[in-house]
């Protein structure tokens, strides 16, 4: 019983003591201005009865020093410990005697200390403007004021950066226990004006005096009416402007003019000096730019930027890059591309198959299989002949569905002036996209009609465009024996025609290169954006008979003639010279003819020759010695 009258004995002294001498700190009030002042009051298990009581009459005494109103210091109070208690909102009461009445009215909640929750619970409830703080645009000041006496049992410091976040100012006050560290994780900068420790609560009126001077300091710039156009600087009892970085006070002391540190000396700026707020930059005319000293300058090599597009050589101007043309060539209208100075449409130059101006001249060419004659301007009329015709058809995305029916409808065009038979010209069909298919082989149809009629049946792939891989299918499947391909021995010319309408997204440098090697004649049709690097190495030289452009789908049709011209089988095994097997009679009687006349030559030569060299010959080997006879015969002549 004595230990409980010894305990309660501080708290009988407190009560016993008049307001004046409780409330120390209480001095003249002072008028803030508008202010929405919230206190955070820990009243968990830790703070024992007379500290408690301690701690509420230092709030009255504090209120007794505000100037408090609806249009003055509005204030709110909130208990916390294990959760959060409204003791009053800001929108409670406007009369001081109200306030004091609810705080001698509190009783503490003694559970555990849940800082962290008390610090949300003021950012989103007790400053709300429902409970009573004036709106975000009225600028009026918020602080909150949290009193603890230990360590938080939650996190405070990310909250704590959330309430600073939205404009309340926190001072942390610590009473003997509280933690230094959770303190500072809760104040607002600078953290000396705004974390107190005191030893126990009886202090805990210094605070007061020290928060009390710091609201009732007069600070003349935030009253307003200083007229500085950038920054008012308040001292005590006065105040002076100042200006940002770059400007100056002019002379009436409160606005400010911009530096112009172009004027002030010479920069080094080869061309112009250009001054901006606190600082400048070189800038160099129209067609330079700065040098690595950022003062001096050069003139711009657009031509080294590599996209100005020009198909012969890049001259750079002060205006940008220009195109030019090498001699003999002019430029085109869309001013990159170079045409060849076309002699053949000035004169009468009597070609019968295409007119190619070189320079200052023209020549005229044939289409391969067909020779320019000693005129230098007809050609050798092209027999009907045997050809393995492979054709493969970008099937790709940018094509369009339907275009791609234009382009089945151009390829029966070709199929149209073939002589598609099983002795004659044989045609297979390959689309490719990101992959390749066969769409059919060499060696499947016999008859034009039946070509034409599996051209219509195919299907678009759509997707990417690998022409690489579709020339690598080309050269290691298509003309295969076993996809109807004819023997290489036969000496049937093998015609490859790639017809596409855009760039391939694969190499096709090493395929197109080996499909030329294997001895296949390579046609290029491009449409649209296709690449005209691309189509001359695919194609076979000379690139003016073998490669074939349209700007559109709608206008490739006037290529057919190019094409019934160009794809001419090559002179050998040709048209009207029926394929027979070398074993077959009529074969070997011709084989025969060949030989003794062969040797009839050489006799007349006086080359000695013996009948018994070609006993127990095979046909191959008698084949073998006739080149080497008729190869003497030419040296001969």
């Amino acid at each position: 019983m004595r230990g409980l009258l010894y305990s309660l004995l501080p708290l009988l002294l407190l009560l016993l003591q008049p307001w004046e001498t409780q409330l120390q700190f209480a001095g003249p009030r002072c008028s803030t201005g508008p202010l929405d002042l919230v206190f955070v009051i820990d009243s968990s298990r830790s703070v024992r009865p007379f500290e408690f009581e301690t701690m509420r009459q230092f709030l009255v005494g504090l209120l007794r020093s505000l100037d408090v109103g609806p249009n003055a210091t509005r204030v709110g109070v909130i208990q916390y410990s294990s959760q959060v208690q409204s003791v009053f909102p800001l929108r409670a009461f406007s009369r001081r005697e109200d306030m004091e009445r609810a705080i001698r009215a509190l009783v503490p909640l003694a559970q555990g200390t849940m800082t962290g929750l008390a610090i949300q619970y003021a950012m989103n409830v007790a400053f709300s403007v429902a409970e009573g703080a004036r709106p975000p645009e009225a600028r009026v000041p918020r602080v909150a004021v949290i009193v603890t006496d230990g360590r938080p049992q939650d996190r405070v410091a990310e909250v704590a950066a959330q309430a600073r976040a939205r404009g309340i100012e926190i001072y942390a006050v610590g009473v003997q226990r509280a933690d230094v560290g959770s303190l500072r994780a809760m104040a607002s900068p600078p953290l000396n004006e705004h974390v107190f420790l005191v030893e126990s609560f009886d202090l805990i009126q210094e605070f007061g005096r020290q928060f009390q001077g710091r609201l009732c300091r007069k600070d003349l710039c935030a009253q307003g009416g200083h007229g500085c156009q950038h920054q008012c600087v308040s001292a005590p009892g006065t105040f002076h402007c100042a200006c940002n970085p770059g400007y100056q006070l002019a002379a009436d002391n409160k606005s400010c003019v911009a530096l112009d540190l172009c004027t002030e000396r010479d920069r080094g700026c080869g061309h112009h000096c250009v001054s901006i707020p606190g600082s400048y930059f070189c800038r160099c005319r129209a067609g330079f730019v700065l040098r690595q000293d950022q003062r001096s300058c050069r003139a711009i090599d657009h031509c080294s930027f590599g996209n100005h597009s020009c198909q012969h050589d890049c001259v750079s101007t002060f205006g940008g890059p220009q195109c030019r043309c090498r001699e003999g060539y002019d430029l085109l209208p869309d001013g990159r591309s170079c045409q060849a100075r076309d002699l053949c449409n000035g004169v009468d130059h009597g070609c019968e198959f295409q007119c190619v101006s070189e320079g200052f001249s023209y020549r005229c060419m044939c289409p391969e299989g067909r020779q320019l004659q000693a005129d230098g301007k007809s050609c050798s009329r092209c027999r009907e002949g045997h050809v393995d015709l492979v054709l493969l058809v970008d099937g790709s995305k940018s094509v369009r569905p339907q275009n791609f029916e234009l382009v089945k409808r151009f390829v029966n065009q070709i199929v149209d002036f073939l002589d598609v038979s099983p002795e004659g010209t044989r045609v297979g069909l390959v689309q490719f996209s990101s992959r390749v298919r066969t769409e059919f082989p060499l060696g499947r149809y016999g008859t034009a009609a039946e070509v034409k009629q599996a051209v219509l049946a195919v299907e678009y792939m759509e997707r990417g465009t690998m022409t690489g891989l579709a020339l690598r299918h080309m050269v290691e499947h298509s003309f295969s024996e076993a996809q109807g391909a004819r023997p290489r021995a036969l000496n049937v010319p093998r015609v490859g025609l790639v017809f596409t309408d855009g760039r391939s997204q694969d190499n096709i440098s090493v395929w197109a290169a080996r499909a030329k090697e294997e001895g296949i004649v390579m046609y290029a049709v491009g449409v649209g954006k296709a690449v005209e690097e691309e189509l001359r190495e695919i194609a076979s030289e000379p690139a003016e008979l073998h490669v074939s452009y349209s700007p559109d789908f709608s206008t490739m049709t006037h290529l057919l003639e190019n094409l019934k011209g160009s794809i001419c089988p090559e002179e050998g095994i040709g048209a009207g010279t029926e394929l027979r097997s070398p074993c077959e009679c009529e074969s070997l009687v011709e084989f025969q003819g060949r030989t003794l006349g062969a040797l009839e030559s050489l006799s007349q030569k006086h080359i000695l020759w013996s009948p018994g060299v070609f006993l127990n010959l095979s046909l191959a080997q008698l084949t073998a010695r006739l080149e080497d006879l008729e190869n003497q015969l030419a040296t001969q002549k």
